[in-house]
């Protein structure tokens, strides 16, 4: 594990995912709505069940995700943040969808670091935030241990097109004196820490970007 990037250096994530990031996140959502992948999480879940459950997500960043679950069912959202560039533009988004009060964003809470500060939900979600973490077997088997229901994550294809662009994109980081690094964790490993963890996956969605995994909890 790179030492600059591992959990215990969180500033990381405040040096790439600050305010303008959030900001142009919030507009396109606002314009456009979902993306692709963002609508299978989305779809997956729906078909799952949301009706009265409790959402954890990690990383949600402006909380797209949470927003549509909670207009079509979910009881209440849980954000985990460690960066606190999302905050303005999640609440506002909230608050203009009339879901505000059914959800808290919490930064600086890392899941893998600090289970017990968590409450288990039905439903967790990781979109877009294995591949931003170093110890991608501490983060799932975190997230997988507080899924009482359901737990979809996406990671990028591990294959030398995304290993390209991610060696090109830490390139330029490291270049830029941040700590912030990503990374391609392997597909199979991670899908075997949510099978001892006793999830089964049950859904899977590819593009040339992203790859989706959904699991429910074995009975």
């Amino acid at each position: 594990m790179d030492p600059c990037c591992g959990p215990r250096d969180p500033r990381r994530y405040d040096a790439v995912f600050d305010s303008v990031f959030a900001a142009g996140v919030a507009r396109r959502y606002a314009r456009r709505g979902l993306r692709a992948p963002e609508r299978r999480i989305v779809d997956f879940l729906l078909g799952a069940g949301v009706a009265g459950a409790s959402v954890l997500e990690v990383g949600g960043g402006i909380g797209e995700i949470q927003l549509e679950l909670l207009k079509r069912g979910a009881a209440r959202a849980v954000n985990l943040e460690l960066s606190a560039g999302y905050e303005e533009d999640a609440m506002r988004l909230a608050e203009a969808a009339g879901v505000a009060h059914r959800l808290e964003r919490r930064v600086g809470v890392d899941l893998a670091q600090t289970p017990d500060e968590v409450e288990a939900a039905d439903v967790v979600i990781l979109h877009r935030v294995v591949c931003c973490y170093p110890d991608y077997e501490a983060l799932l088997g975190a997230a997988a241990e507080h899924a009482l229901r359901t737990l979809v994550f996406s990671h990028p294809p591990a294959n030398p097109l995304s290993r390209l662009f991610i060696g090109v994109m830490n390139s330029t980081i490291r270049a830029s004196g941040r700590s912030f690094r990503g990374f391609i964790h392997p597909p199979g490993a991670m899908v075997e820490v949510l099978r001892s963890r006793g999830l089964e996956p049950v859904y899977r969605w590819s593009s040339p970007v992203w790859r989706v995994v959904g699991a429910r909890r074995r009975i």
